[in-house]
């Protein structure tokens, strides 16, 4: 029971339903003749199936090609190997979510009040297999609880991710047809569902598109991936339905909407579809503060790269100004998207609730831009102080769904555009992206990164991917894109930082003050304020003495295995206890 009690009380979703549980049978106690007679048994079983829903450090904390830490794991050093057990192959909370669907009927509780909840569970069973295809591929599908003897289940092949994929798509349908339409950003509802699989629908479409032509385009049975069409359809007819329903829109009611979004205390109910919440009264916390403003945990800082893809505030591609890769930080953070200086620390930037500047800290980032992103006042610095919302899902991410499947079909307009992407540049007053002069001039910068990218609609394409990094980095997507873009080689090159012309002093945010020095040698005397970088030591750049940019776990090597890498394999003891199950190529 407290163990239980435990469970269902570490999550935000449950508070309203505490006081039942107190006075309720114990759940370790329930079988399918004494259970669901009541409305509130409904409620607190499925109460438990939210645990599945992502950490913060989950949301927060990706890394890839985003985010650059001074440690490297082993997913970006192609150093991962087959686990004995463990390894993401685990089934316990579909066994939840089935036993619920077996058994909910036997209380005989009308159909009026048991559809909710039958819906809940089908989301998150859709919810549990999309992460199972996402990181094994062909998986077995289970709609029953397993029983001890029952071989014949215990002993299932995998299935081909196309029957995965559609029976997940039946049972968010289902979903969709059955939740409350009721908004709540700490809730599942019908727009949840949407959201859901507009999500699905994009990376399972895309996904067999980019890999029609290698071994992953292939389920185990050698049948080829196909409907990918299809499924893009169904990513923009179900964002279609979200978009038109009046029920979101972007938040702009502040001078920086961006920022603003992700440091309020609650989450924004007309933008947040669903967030994981946090609260100082009941003492549930998370960690983003002191992730970004220390060395504790590993010094994050964005990439070289996606910095340079911010565009221009006149919209125009700053990786299109010459010389622009050995501009100092004060002078490349001139006039460009304003996202970039609500995401980073940009010259002039002051913590919420102070107004003294503060320049980036090389203590705390790795590549000397140091996030902002979720950086709330310094009230909450401490461990595990942080109580900003982390979004699940929320309505910016939608648009992109939608605009991405249009042009990935080729069916994509002018008024597509203006109805989702370009909303986002409008929220932080960037001018609107033009379609033909998108396609006609296709950015060779991102060109050289999404090598797969091809077809009338390249150009485009290639906005919608800076648009979709640039939105929503530390979001936890960017692993998943690139997987589905066929484009994990990019976790193979070389992660960089600022830019230095070598050893001297400088002044990062233009106040006229020296904020760093590099140097070589003896450390010059201490000025309080400044930050000491020795170099070859502290810090590394491309060409030593002669300066470039900062070189992060430059002698650690980085690969990508594009014959194996783009699943995951199934533990050892897996294969030994089924021998129907194969392993994934290169495994």
């Amino acid at each position: 029971m407290k163990k239980i009690l435990l469970i269902l009380c570490s999550t935000i979703f449950l508070i309203a339903c505490k006081k039942d549980f107190l006075s309720r049978e114990p759940l370790s106690q329930l079988s399918p003749n004494n259970s669901f007679n009541s409305e509130s048994e409904l409620q607190l079983y499925t109460n438990s199936f939210y645990d599945a829903l992502p950490s913060a450090t989950d949301i927060y904390g990706e890394t890839e090609d985003n985010i650059v830490l001074n440690s490297l794991s082993a997913t970006l050093t192609g150093n991962r190997t087959v686990p004995v057990t463990g390894g993401g192959w685990n089934w316990s909370t579909l066994r939840n979510i089935n036993f619920f669907l077996q058994n909910y009927s036997k209380g005989q509780l009308s159909e009026n009040v048991t559809a909710p909840y039958v819906a809940l569970a089908k989301f998150f069973r859709a919810y549990f297999y999309f992460d199972k295809v996402k990181t094994f591929g062909d998986v077995p599908w289970y709609s029953t609880t397993i029983e001890a003897d029952d071989s014949a289940l215990l002993n299932k092949e995998r299935d081909s991710r196309m029957l995965v994929i559609d029976s997940v798509l039946s049972d968010l349908n289902f979903a969709i047809d059955n939740l409350p339409e009721t908004k709540a950003t700490d809730k599942i509802t019908k727009w949840t569902a949407l959201a859901l699989k507009s999500r699905i629908c994009l990376y399972e479409g895309t996904f067999r598109k980019y890999h029609a032509n290698d071994i992953f385009g292939k389920d185990s049975y050698g049948t080829p991936l196909s409907g990918a069409d299809h499924l893009l359809q169904q990513c923009v007819d179900a964002s279609n339905v979200l978009m038109s329903s009046g029920k979101y829109s972007l938040f702009t009611s502040s001078a920086k909407p961006y920022q603003d979004l992700f440091t309020s205390p609650s989450p924004n109910s007309n933008e947040i579809i669903l967030a994981r919440q946090y609260n100082s009264d009941l003492l549930i916390y998370h960690n983003a503060n002191y992730y970004t403003l220390t060395p504790s945990y590993g010094k994050p800082g964005l990439e070289k790269k996606l910095v340079n893809s911010y565009l221009m505030k006149d919209g125009t591609r700053f990786t299109d100004i010459p010389g622009f890769d050995s501009l100092g930080f004060f002078e490349e953070m001139q006039n460009r998207d304003p996202r970039l200086s609500q995401t980073v620390r940009a010259p002039g930037y002051t913590r919420i609730g102070s107004n003294v500047p503060l320049a980036p800290s090389f203590g705390a980032s790795s590549t000397g831009y140091q996030l902002i992103k979720f950086v709330m006042d310094d009230s909450h610095d401490k461990i595990n102080g942080s109580i900003a919302p982390m979004p699940i899902f929320r309505y910016a991410e939608v648009l992109l769904n939608f605009v991405e499947a249009k042009a990935e079909l080729e069916t994509i307009t002018q008024d597509d555009l203006d109805e989702s992407i370009n909303l986002l540049q409008s929220r932080v007053k960037m001018p609107p992206i033009d379609l033909v002069t998108a396609n006609a001039n296709p950015d060779p910068y991102l060109a050289q990164q999404y090598t797969q990218v091809s077809g009338p609609e390249k150009g485009i394409i290639l906005e919608i991917r800076r648009e979709r990094r640039i939105e929503l980095v530390m979001e936890g997507f960017r692993w998943d894109d690139l997987m589905r873009w066929k484009e994990g080689k990019l976790l193979s090159q070389q992660f960089y930082g600022m830019y230095f012309p070598g050893n001297g002093e400088y002044d990062l945010d233009g106040d006229r003050k020296t904020d760093v020095i590099i140097y070589s040698g003896t450390k010059p005397s201490n000025v309080k304020g400044v930050q000491y970088l020795k170099l070859n030591s502290e810090i590394n750049l491309q060409n030593g003495e002669a300066g470039g940019e900062v070189v992060v776990n430059g002698s650690i090597p980085k690969t990508f295995n594009e014959n194996r890498d783009y699943l995951y394999p199934i533990p050892t003891q897996e294969l030994l206890l089924n021998k129907n199950l194969t392993q994934n190529p290169g495994w």
